[in-house]
């Protein structure tokens, strides 16, 4: 089994103020918090990406990332998500070619095609126009890392003539993609084009082993190789040392998670939504044994790479997760 790290970084006065999450670390802070969870045997780090929150996000994680490229050796460098509708698609292409021939294949491209209204509006962009940009921007992406040569594109929303993207990336023929999906078709659909599968972090235990399943089904299905390396779950983490500690936990994040519409993607949101998080087993939030108890069960279905959302962003937890739950589960 594999853990890694979720989340982003926030600088200035914001971040010192904002309490219990790695989205709340400073940026040099966070880029200390990411060497040191190499060292304690973390495997991967993706990154969000969200603008104009006003409370001072490191929104471009492609250069944060190329940062940590260099100043880390093995943790792999990934995004959950790029949201391909905001973005140039030949740019895109080659600042993810750059940091993928800098971090020397360590590069893991989540894409998506957005769920805040707010932002597309923000980038005077048509939000029910996400579905066909994002399509567009994806098979943009894959023709200029597989074509020979140069070529021309000639897009709904973007054309380029006689055109070639530079450097070609370092893992071939491109780094691999990974989709967050939650329904069965956009779980098939991730399986047909046989990208990696990133899971959200509100859905129960038995809600994510049932995902895995609908997308190795379909594989076999259409006689694609499937490999448990391809599926990661994002999990809110929180060692607690007693029940009142967690609730009161439970009952901070969840009001994160709701206020930033992460809940709308399990079964209820706003005062619902929450009571219903913090009575699931979703989130990490307990004691070692009870968190390791979690993960056994994640693991016993098939689940072999976990995400952390570290809500105390403290060297402490990645210490006490490395030295004695990892070993565990090696």
């Amino acid at each position: 089994m594999q853990f890694g790290l979720f989340g982003g970084a926030k600088v200035g006065a914001m971040a010192a103020d904002a309490g219990m999450s790695v989205d709340s670390l400073g940026l040099q802070h966070f880029v200390d918090y990411v060497m040191h969870a190499e060292r304690c045997g973390f495997s991967h780090i993706f990154m969000v990406e969200h603008h104009f929150t006003g409370a001072e996000q490191v929104s471009s994680s492609l250069a944060l990332l190329t940062y940590l490229a260099a100043r880390t050796e093995r943790i792999r460098l990934g995004t959950a998500v790029i949201v391909l509708p905001w973005h140039n698609p030949a740019l895109l292409a080659e600042m993810v070619a750059v940091l993928d021939m800098l971090s020397q294949g360590r590069f893991d491209f989540g894409i998506g095609k957005g769920y805040k209204k707010v932002e597309f509006d923000a980038f005077c962009l048509p939000f029910a126009e996400a579905s066909d940009r994002f399509e567009e921007c994806f098979a943009f992406l894959r023709k200029a890392w597989t074509s020979e040569g140069r070529f021309s594109w000639d897009g709904r929303f973007h054309q380029y003539h006689d055109i070639q993207v530079e450097p070609s990336p370092w893992q071939k023929p491109h780094p691999p993609f990974w989709m967050a999906a939650n329904s069965a078709e956009s779980i098939r659909r991730a399986a047909r084009e046989n990208v990696n599968l990133l899971l959200d972090q509100v859905s129960t235990i038995d809600g994510i082993i049932e995902r895995l399943e609908i997308y190795r089904e379909e594989k076999t299905r259409l006689g694609i190789p499937y490999d448990p390396a391809q599926v990661a779950v994002t999990r809110a983490l929180r060692l607690v040392s007693g029940e009142d500690e967690r609730q009161a936990a439970l009952a901070f994040y969840a009001e994160a998670l709701d206020r930033n519409g992460v809940l709308k993607f399990g079964t209820a949101e706003g005062e619902e939504g929450k009571r219903i998080y913090m009575a699931s087993d979703a989130p990490l939030f307990g004691t070692e044994e009870q968190i390791c108890a979690q993960l056994e069960r994640l693991q016993a279905g098939g689940i072999e790479t976990v995400l952390m959302v570290d809500v105390t962003g403290s060297h402490d937890t990645l210490d006490v997760f490395g030295d004695r739950i990892i070993p565990r589960f090696a």
